[in-house]
């Protein structure tokens, strides 16, 4: 009893110190560690491969879009960068430089990649000469490095792993729709293949992607009411085309700047899925994209121990060839006590517990992570009601998180109340504001809340409201919320 004390011990309650909590969930769920090097992180196997199934769904996703991969240098020519005024200021103080390579100087220093819009567009300008040229879709999966002053594992580091798309079109009415297009794959995907919900919205001017005309997030709860950017898409304009003069013969034989878009997610989405969707005994990932699925636990007694062993060896050969990612825990190091809080912990969606008195009734145990409830399997059937079990898991915790989304948006009277529900943590706040940056900038320097987004759906203000700060007319219905 007192080990298994000693156990549910390890990650402190989420309400009492969410931050507390989320760092101890990836690191006993070894999803990551830090590094010797400020600000980076290791990631480890069980959470790379968390990563690599978030990438794998989302870049079938993008292609099914018509886009294709490429990658570029992770070096970017200083000369570059300072061809985009707005986007380099934006930057500056994040970037590093490589100014040596070895005892030599090089003639010029070259950043190591924020983000690749200038040595992709100067790439572009080499690519495009006509029309037909044109879309241009072209999606990057890389590693990027922002020299990050504040450092969280997963949500903020120094080095990241992300997707950036990168595309050029012939008129601003394409680039528009592919901005919003993407933005939607984001949505879609996150709520279909992460669970998490998301809300599609503009970002202020003050929010906005430095060198873009608009930037679109789509923005998601986390569990202590504080909101995640969990994507973003820029419609980039011709201000990046008119930098790296990026032109094209139209159809009419006069030359033209393309308009571009740009849009991307990050392993941040990794941090987002532990705090949108862990409880106070770790994490808990939805079947879709779970590094294992299914964990098969036998029940061991030394009398029954090679009976049941080779039963539980066998089920998991069977889920395994129905296609489920599983794993076989015959660690006799540890009893199934233990096991079961590890991988409740690590947020396998589904245990099946196989014991001697399971195997006389020719049946299995199964437990789900996201409710906890428990019932038995004919062995006989196991295959199929696992997939039934997974399916009903991956439903639940979208329906969870959309509640918990929904009773965590409120709307405020007063700028009283708007502070009041803000330090009560309850989550995304919906009010009306004036259009002003002045007025922005207040309430962000007095409460630490930012404008999320101006939803794409409900985002005018009802006539005759207020802003709750300046008085004046509303030209919005904003989201605020304090923010990751």
């Amino acid at each position: 009893m007192a080990k298994k004390k000693a156990f549910e011990d390890a990650l402190p309650a989420r309400s009492e110190n969410f931050s507390e909590w989320y760092v101890d969930v990836v690191r006993k769920a070894e999803l990551a560690d830090y590094s010797d090097i400020r600000g980076c992180m290791i990631i480890r196997p069980y959470g790379y491969t968390l990563w690599e199934n978030v990438r794998d769904a989302l870049d079938r996703r993008i292609k099914q879009t018509g886009h294709v991969n490429a990658y570029f240098p992770l070096f970017i020519p200083e000369s570059y960068l300072m061809k985009e005024a707005e986007h380099v200021e934006g930057f500056a103080p994040e970037v590093p430089w490589v100014t040596h390579v070895g005892e030599e100087k090089l003639e010029e220093r070259l950043a190591i990649r924020p983000t690749s819009e200038t040595i992709i567009c100067a790439t572009y300008a080499k690519w495009i000469q006509s029309y037909r040229d044109l879309p241009l879709l072209i999606n990057q999966w890389a590693n990027v490095v922002r020299w990050e002053k504040r450092t969280r594992l997963f949500l903020r580091t120094t080095e990241f792993l992300w997707q950036e798309g990168h595309t050029c079109h012939r008129t601003e009415e394409e680039a528009v729709v592919e901005t919003l297009k993407m933005l939607k794959v984001y949505h879609d995907f996150l709520r279909e293949d992460l669970a998490l919900p998301t809300i599609m919205g503009k970002k202020t001017e003050a929010e906005k992607f430095a060198g873009a005309v608009d930037t679109y997030c789509v923005e998601a709860l986390m569990g202590d009411g504080w909101a995640l950017q969990a994507g973003t898409s820029h419609m980039l304009g011709q201000n990046f085309a008119k930098a790296f003069n990026i032109k094209f013969l139209d159809e009419d034989n006069t030359e033209k700047f393309v308009w571009q878009t740009s849009w991307g997610v990050s392993t941040r989405l990794v941090g987002g899925l532990i705090m949108g969707q862990g409880d106070d005994a770790g994490l808990r990932l939805p079947p879709r994209v779970a590094p294992i699925q299914v964990v098969v636990v036998p029940i061991i007694f030394e009398d029954s121990k090679e009976q049941v062993l080779a039963a539980a060896r066998e089920l998991t050969a069977r889920l395994e060839t129905a296609g489920f990612r599983v794993r076989l825990d015959d660690r006799e190091w540890h009893n199934a006590g233990f096991k079961r809080h590890d991988w409740e912990l690590r947020g396998v969606p589904l245990r099946v517990e196989v014991g001697p008195k399971d195997l006389a009734q020719n049946q299995a145990f199964a437990a789900r992570r996201d409710t906890g409830e428990k019932e038995a399997i004919g062995l006989d059937g196991l295959p199929a009601r696992v997939g039934e079990l997974l399916d009903a898991i991956q439903r639940t915790m979208l329906r969870q998180a959309e509640e918990f989304l929904a009773g965590h948006t409120t709307e405020v009277g007063s700028y009283e109340e708007f502070k009041r529900v803000l330090d009560e943590g309850k989550g995304l706040i919906r009010a009306p504001w004036d259009g002003d940056p002045a007025t922005e900038a207040r309430v962000k320097e007095e409460t630490k809340a930012t404008i999320r987004c101006i939803p794409l759906e409900g985002g005018e203000a009802p006539a005759g409201a207020t802003d709750l700060v300046s008085g004046r007319p509303a030209r919005h219905l904003v989201l605020y919320a304090r923010a990751y």
